[in-house]
């Protein structure tokens, strides 16, 4: 992702070299549910999930558009409180992966769903350490557990699509628990919802939000749950 600090000029005059770069990266599909899940509480109450799959403009852009999902936030995981900051983060050398705290009404979407969708349509689960044009492993494919339960349905999730050779090779997708939740800085919320004509945004996430739609109909909002209206609620 390239940096904000860029100035118009600038970004504009990079988009067509960067933005644009080739990628290998898996064609969307609806992959297989998990034959595994979380059961739904049974009091009314609602849960968190955090996938990391490359830049988090475009993970969080196809979350917010979720049924069941009320807030979907960009920032970090993986590393300390004093990295979580994006001029840091962006070296490689935190241990952070940029990343998507999820909340959702597990009576309306179970953590199951959010995991096909995510490793279906929010990002690419072979690459290693990069996700189309973004190289680094902040950029990794990584779901951060929030409980056991959560890795336990992730683990053999992953090991389910590996036995059916559904991508036709190996997730890079890791597990990482106890690692806490960093949000990112404010100009990086919505950015997907706001910048839909940028260039990078146009080039590598809103096809995401088509695949979302086109592939999991009876999962798709056309009204995204956004984090300034929900701090504006």
């Amino acid at each position: 992702m390239k940096s904000l600090a860029l100035t118009a000029g600038a970004l504009a005059a990079a988009a067509l070299v960067w933005y644009a770069v080739p990628s290998f990266a898996e064609p969307a599909r609806r992959v297989p549910a998990p034959t595994a899940d979380l059961a739904a509480p049974a009091a009314a109450k609602t849960e968190t999930a955090v996938f990391a799959g490359g830049c988090f403009w475009g993970v969080q852009g196809v979350f917010q558009r979720v049924q069941g999902v009320s807030n979907a936030v960009s920032g970090y995981a993986g590393g300390d409180a004093k990295t979580a900051r994006y001029d840091e983060v962006g070296s490689g050398r935190t241990g952070h992966a940029e990343a998507v705290r999820i909340t959702y009404d597990p009576k309306q979407v179970s953590y199951g769903k959010l995991l096909q969708i995510y490793f279906s349509v929010a990002h690419d689960p072979t690459e290693l350490n990069r996700q189309g044009p973004d190289t680094g492993t902040q950029y990794r494919s990584t779901v951060f557990a929030e409980n056991a339960e959560q890795a336990r349905i992730a683990k053999e999730y992953i090991a389910q699509l590996n036995q059916a050779k559904t991508f036709g090779k190996p997730l890079a997708t890791t597990i990482e628990t106890a690692k806490p939740f960093y949000a990112a800085e404010n100009y990086h919320q919505d950015y997907l919802t706001l910048n839909p004509s940028q260039p990078y945004i146009a080039i590598n996430d809103m096809p995401k939000i088509d695949d979302l739609k086109k592939l999991f109909p009876e999962s798709y909002k056309a009204t995204p749950s956004l984090v300034r209206a929900a701090k504006a609620g």
